[in-house]
């Protein structure tokens, strides 16, 4: 049997929008017809788990038929209980989503090490991009990668040595603001240009809206407008930038055989 995608969220900083942004991914790609799998590695704080848990609620109570996936959350905080838990989750998907914790540790790394798409959801700032790439105070110049940027260009070093594949590093702009600022346009420069020198994509992801904090209760996404109700134009522009978000993760489609080494790009439906 062969493996699934694995789409590894990954950010040490917290408060980035990670868990929301791995969940709305899991079910938009579940919507597109893949088998979706998830894993939470915070076993502490579950959130990823939890929203998912609200969504099989819903479904009991409204009787409504929506997109799912299988998830599981890891409590055996050990690399061995990492590869029981993916064997387990990769016989019921083609697409596996694993949400790490914000922090540091082996489990961690070695998530990262399986990564076929390796995301890391960042807010729009300085202290965000602090994490993959120090500036310069006076220039807002790139003057090194971090620590995190390093570490992750060496697991991306490995895998390839020990699989021959390449990870797919993109970075998602999260909670990007509506309005133009020298701040935006600083943050957004210096970010492409340690892309360029670090071999990350850079693609925009989900805006800052009070709507996501409302959905968790209820484990809906932006794909469940009918379960929604009360739906308004900010519903409907942050579904749009969920499904241009899906479109530049660039996950192959469902059931469809990549073509000259490429994978196809799906972008969510509903």
């Amino acid at each position: 049997m062969s493996q699934p995608h694995f789409i590894v969220f990954a950010n040490e900083k917290g408060g980035t929008g990670k868990s929301t942004t791995a969940v709305h991914t899991a079910i938009a790609l579940a919507a597109s017809g893949h088998r979706v799998g998830a894993l939470d590695l915070d076993s502490r704080q579950r959130t990823t788990t939890r929203y998912l848990e609200n969504r099989d609620a819903t479904m009991r109570r409204t009787g409504d038929a929506l997109p799912v996936a299988a998830y599981e959350v890891l409590d055996d905080q050990a690399v061995e209980g990492l590869d029981a838990a993916i064997a387990r989750l990769a016989r019921q998907c083609d697409v596996l989503v694993i949400d790490t914790p914000g922090r540091d540790d082996p489990v961690a790394r070695a998530a990262i090490l399986k990564a076929d798409t390796l995301v890391t959801p960042m807010n729009d700032s300085f202290v965000d991009l602090d994490l993959i790439g120090q500036v310069h105070p006076d220039t807002f110049k790139i003057t090194r990668p971090s620590f995190y940027a390093e570490l992750i260009w060496n697991s991306r070093t490995q895998r390839a040595k020990s699989t021959g594949k390449s990870v797919d590093w993109v970075v998602l702009r999260n909670r990007l603001q509506h309005i133009q600022s020298h701040n935006l346009h600083r943050v957004g420069a210096a970010m492409d240009e340690l892309a360029r020198r670090v071999g990350f994509r850079v693609i925009p992801g989900l805006g800052e809206r009070v709507i996501y904090r409302e959905l968790f209760p209820k484990g809906l996404t932006l794909l469940d407008l009918a379960q929604i109700g009360d739906v308004g134009m900010g519903h409907i522009a942050a579904r749009q930038e969920l499904r241009e978000m899906i479109a530049g993760l660039q996950i192959p489609a469902a059931d469809a055989p990549e073509m000259d080494g490429a994978p196809q790009p799906v972008a969510a439906a509903g």
